[in-house]
This record gives structure tokens, C-alpha cells and sequence, in this order.
């Protein structure tokens, strides 16, 4: 696929929107790559990332294996992700500490949103695919109330923890910082990450990059063999997860981290007009912008539709 600086520029925007997304717990960046057009891509991208790649840089030299990678798009989303993360971190935190209602309204109406855009993918539609999507739902939800696991500096198990996050990071849905808080090594890696801890940032990464290799080959084969049932998953697995990212909840349980407090239970509940705390007409607004600005990208983003010929 040929492409000029501006659509790079483009993708680096993505990127960013990714990244924006990640340093939300409970929001996937995976989301935003579907909606963005790039999901496929990028899943396609990394798969293809083995050790022949060495032999063709051997072989045909360094600019050939650059292009065999697809170097520049990885390059460009991944800058956006990372400008994302370091410059919106803080003020992530922040939001989220003063004004948690309103972000989560946006949120819950961009990941609704989602659901209709990733659902309108689906061609055929037959019984299995709506079987597919409520045993995704289902899943996607009971990980959603799952109880947190206590901490361990276990390597083996750190490294499979780090497996599981990025996995899903690339899945749209729930978030890999949710997961990592989930199996208890969220602290045990944060931690490490502040104090220079190599050999944990070893195990967490090398895990990662395991897991990231290896999950995104299954959904290549996956998109490739089952586009429809693997798109009705992801829709229910997405349905599914939107609980966690419901604007009012009644926090029922939070863990001290170093200097934060991250909530590890929380139970939803139908918010009241004539509560200001619930502060529901601001909250009801951001949820409608974040819902018309997915449907605004969409009509207006030139995307690349499935090609695959899968029949399932």
C-alpha cells in the first residue's frame, strides 16, 4: 500500500486516539484501532513479525525488510501511542480523580458506538453468530466481576500476566491495565517500572512480546477463516464489557497503589436527575458526543472494508 507523509500524519493521529484510550482503565486501545480502520491492519502487521525477517534483512538488505514489517505504519502508530501516554497520563489521572462521571459518560457513548459500528461489519447473519456473540458477552462480563488476585513477584507468572494485558490491549473491549489489576500484578509491575527493576520489566516484557506475537496470529487466522463469527465475538465482547465503563458506580472495594488508590469492586447504579452529584445532563451530553463522534469518523474516515472470503 503506497503512502504519502499525510497519511502517516493520519496514522499517527490513530495512534494517538489509541493511546488516549489505553491510559483509561477499563477502555481498550484495541477499541479505537477498529474504529479507526486500522484494526486489521495492525493485527496483520504484527503477525507477520518472525525471525525471517532476519533472513530478508540478510539477504535483500535492510530497506526490503523494512517494507516486509510495514516499518513506517508501526513506527508512525506506535509514536502516537507513545506522545499519547506520556502526555495524557497525567492528566488522565486527573480527570478521573476530579471529574470521574463525566470522562466515564464520554467513554461509555465512544464504546457504545463501537458496538454498532463493529456489529454493522457483520454480513450472513445466521444463528451460530448471535450464539458466538452471547457466549463473548457472557465472558466478557463474568471477567468484568472477576475479584482481584493477590500480588506476587513470581517472574513466571509476571511474565504470564504481561501475556494476557497486551493481549488485551489488542482485543477490543476491556483494558490490559484492568487485567493486570485483576491478577493482582499491576502493583508488583508499576513498582518495578519506577524502581528500575530489570529483571521483572524483563520477565512483563518478554511475556508480552510472546503474547503479542502469538495472539495476533490467532486472530489473523481467525478474521481470515471466521470474519463474521470473529466479528460477532468481538461485538459481544465488547456488549459485554461495557459495564465497567458505566459512568455511576458505587465504589465497594479499592487497593492502595504506592500513591494511588485504584478501585477493585464497584457496583452500578441508575443515576438521579435531581442528584447534582450524578450530574447527569453534563454526563448525558459528553455520552451523546462520544456516541456521534464515532458515527461522524465513520462516515467521513476512508476505510478499507474485510476482504476476507471466509464463509462461517
Amino acid at each position: 500500500m503506497s503512502r504519502n507523509l499525510k497519511d502517516y500524519a493520519v496514522i499517527t493521529l490513530k495512534g494517538m486516539a489509541m493511546g488516549a484510550a489505553d491510559v483509561i482503565p477499563g477502555v481498550s486501545g484495541g477499541t479505537i484501532a477498529f474504529i479507526s480502520g486500522i484494526y486489521e491492519e495492525l493485527i496483520t502487521t504484527i503477525s507477520g513479525v518472525d525471525v525471517k525477517l532476519l533472513t530478508t534483512w540478510k539477504e535483500k538488505g535492510l530497506n526490503t525488510m523494512w517494507k516486509e514489517l510495514n516499518g513506517n505504519f508501526i513506527l508512525a502508530l506506535f509514536l502516537g501511542i507513545g506522545i499519547s501516554v506520556l502526555s495524557l497520563l497525567n492528566l488522565a489521572n486527573y480527570l478521573l480523580e476530579e471529574h470521574p462521571i463525566l470522562v466515564w459518560a464520554f467513554f461509555f457513548g465512544l464504546v457504545l458506538a463501537s458496538i454498532w459500528y463493529i456489529g454493522s461489519q457483520i454480513k450472513n447473519v445466521k444463528p451460530l453468530t448471535f450464539l458466538v456473540m452471547i457466549i463473548a458477552a457472557l465472558i466478557a462480563y463474568g471477567i468484568t466481576t472477576l475479584p482481584p488476585l493477590g500480588g506476587t513477584d513470581n517472574l513466571f507468572f509476571l511474565a504470564l500476566a504481561g501475556s494476557f494485558a497486551v493481549c488485551a490491549m489488542i482485543l477490543p473491549g476491556i483494558s490490559g491495565a484492568f487485567i493486570l489489576v485483576l491478577l493482582g500484578a499491576y502493583k508488583t509491575i508499576s513498582e518495578a517500572v519506577d524502581e528500575a527493576n530489570y529483571k521483572i520489566i524483563a520477565a512483563v516484557m518478554t511475556g508480552a512480546i510472546v503474547g503479542l506475537l502469538t495472539f495476533s496470529r490467532i486472530l489473523r487466522w481467525l478474521f481470515k477463516n471466521f470474519q463474521n463469527l470473529t466479528l460477532a465475538g468481538l461485538t459481544g465482547f465488547i456488549a459485554g464489557s461495557l459495564i465497567k465503563i458505566w459512568p455511576w458506580k458505587n465504589v465497594l472495594q479499592t487497593r492502595q497503589l504506592k500513591d494511588k488508590i485504584i478501585t477493585v469492586k464497584d457496583e452500578p447504579y441508575l443515576p438521579s436527575w435531581s442528584n447534582e452529584q450524578d450530574n447527569v445532563l453534563f454526563a448525558v451530553l459528553l455520552m451523546l458526543t462520544g456516541f456521534f463522534l464515532i458515527i461522524i469518523l465513520e462516515r467521513i474516515a476512508k476505510k478499507q472494508p474485510f476482504t476476507s472470503n471466509a464463509t462461517d
